[in-house]
């Protein structure tokens, strides 16, 4: 945003809100990638999940042309089920960006959510639980020195 010689000043909102976008893009490509994943009964995360991702959805068509396209077709064809679009196109029936189940639409202007935070700000404040090292070497209970001991 700086490198531009015409912007003067950035608002203190923009590195936030393009740091949310950036979280929101990596999450949904994961979360995409993870399914073909799945799909090919594996538990580990590969390129070419990443690839296939990137191929069989529309809205990332802009990084095709960096991502490597080794094997990509053959699996991303035969992994992609055959499913009619209907002639309305896909925006009738499937939404355009990923929306969590836990969230509510309230009322207003439809497929706004306005007054409520993205994620709990509660996660946020949580400290995470102290590291205890485990034991290597059990201790044995100390015996409690007598007086006529010493």
């Amino acid at each position: 945003m700086k490198a531009d010689e015409d912007v003067r000043m950035i608002s203190a909102e923009a590195p936030i809100v393009f740091a949310r976008a950036c979280e929101m893009f990596i999450l949904e490509l994961t979360l995409r990638s993870w399914n073909h994943t799945e799909e090919n009964k594996r538990r580990t995360l590969q390129k070419n999940d990443i690839a296939a991702a990137i191929t069989r959805t529309d809205i990332f068509d802009f990084l095709v042309d960096i991502v490597p396209r080794e094997d990509i077709k053959d699996e991303a064809m035969t992994s992609m089920p055959t499913v009619t679009v209907p002639v309305g196109g896909p925006s009738d029936t499937f939404p355009y960006y990923y929306m969590p189940a836990q969230q509510s639409l309230q009322s207003g202007t439809p497929g706004m959510i306005s007054n409520k935070p993205m994620l709990d700000p509660a996660l946020y404040a949580q400290q995470p639980p102290p590291y205890m090292a485990p034991a290597i070497w059990p201790q044995p209970p100390q015996q409690p020195q007598s007086p006529s001991d010493s």
